[in-house]
């Protein structure tokens, strides 16, 4: 399968990164990942390129990986600095070396090309720094299905009324209709559900007295960062939507990892402008995404499933999917941009 590699990607928390050789995929590609000394995570192709050993297999020594099978030892630029028993070292021996960046608890490895990579580019909200907000990461969510269908369903405000009833949706939005806006950077569908009753969640940690309206704004940044800005405030307040903030809001932020075709790992976390520094509420939230990810993991497992038991004509297209349409041809046109550009 092809994928964008032009992009950065989350290569994991932070908080899983030690002075130790760990393997990880990503985009099919096997790499082997440490933390050095100073603190920075490096990222190598994790194959020696004498035998074809796994890197990772090896020995890390001082910043360095010392290979298992015959003691070739490689920097942390992926260069080859010692061969056992020679003085000469073959300019081919190395590996690639991919560019990282650590901000907010999160390490992200650039995939592609080094010359594109622009940490400005590394996703962040500014809420991230803002004293009024609790961020709080979350876990990964391992998931038997293509990255493809994880975005969609990450742009799809509509099933939220029959895939989590009790937690994030209920019916009274079943027919609000989506609206859409494709924009440069992303992708938005969002949708308003107006004077009913607080959903579960903010049943819980709204305070409300009576009808809400709430809202659920989805953004996809392409190819795999999802942002899901949900909230309620009480109808009787008549907030117009930019000063939603007001309210009880909540971004649930998903970065989706493409691990292999069929095998994706969702890291997920939120930040919220209620219940700062508790813990405690941080906890519940969690286990409240919890359940409501597991419901989207049993749809998407099944569905990714049916895809590969037999051979199935086009899916029925509505409204409601258009978001899910332009990701599509948006992360088609990058692959084809990337393939001509590797052609020149």
């Amino acid at each position: 399968m092809k994928f964008v590699n032009n992009a950065w990607y989350v290569a994991g928390w932070a908080s899983e990164f030690e002075s130790r050789l760990k393997s990880i995929t990503i985009l099919e590609r096997n790499i082997v990942a440490y933390r050095t000394l100073d603190g920075q995570v490096v990222a190598l192709d994790d194959r020696c390129p004498h035998k074809f050993l796994p890197l990772s297999k090896g020995q890390l020594v001082e910043d360095q990986i010392v290979c298992g099978y015959h003691g070739l030892t490689f920097g942390g630029d992926g260069v080859c600095k010692r061969v056992p028993g020679q003085s000469n070292i073959p300019p081919s021996a190395k590996v690639h070396a991919y560019p990282t960046y650590e901000r907010h608890g999160i390490v992200w490895i650039w995939m592609g090309e080094r010359e594109y990579a622009d940490t400005a580019d590394v996703f962040d909200l500014p809420q991230f720094e803002d004293p009024a907000w609790e961020a709080h990461l979350g876990e990964a969510l391992h998931l038997k299905c293509n990255y493809l269908s994880v975005a969609e369903n990450l742009v799809d405000p509509a099933h939220v009324s029959w895939v989590h009833p009790t937690t994030l949706g209920s019916a009274a939005s079943e027919d609000i209709p989506v609206e859409f806006e494709i924009t440069d950077k992303n992708i938005i569908a969002w949708r308003w559900i107006r004077d009913s009753p607080p959903i579960g969640f903010f049943q819980q940690y709204g305070n409300f007295g009576g009808n809400v309206d709430r809202w659920h704004y989805y953004y996809l940044h392409l190819p795999c960062t999802a942002v899901i800005d949900f909230g309620s405030v009480e109808t009787a307040l008549q907030l117009p939507e930019a000063r939603r903030h007001e309210g009880c809001q909540i971004y649930a932020i998903h970065f989706m990892t493409p691990i292999t075709e069929n095998y994706t790992i969702d890291r997920w976390m939120h930040i919220r402008n209620t219940a700062i520094d508790d813990d405690q509420v941080a906890a519940q939230i969690d286990a409240m995404f919890k359940v409501a990810f597991d419901e989207d993991k049993a749809i998407l497992e099944a569905i990714q499933a049916e895809e590969e038991r037999a051979a199935s004509p086009p899916t029925l297209r509505l409204a409601i999917d258009k978001g899910a349409n332009v990701y599509r041809k948006r992360i088609d046109r990058l692959i084809e941009a990337e393939s001509l550009q590797a052609a020149e």
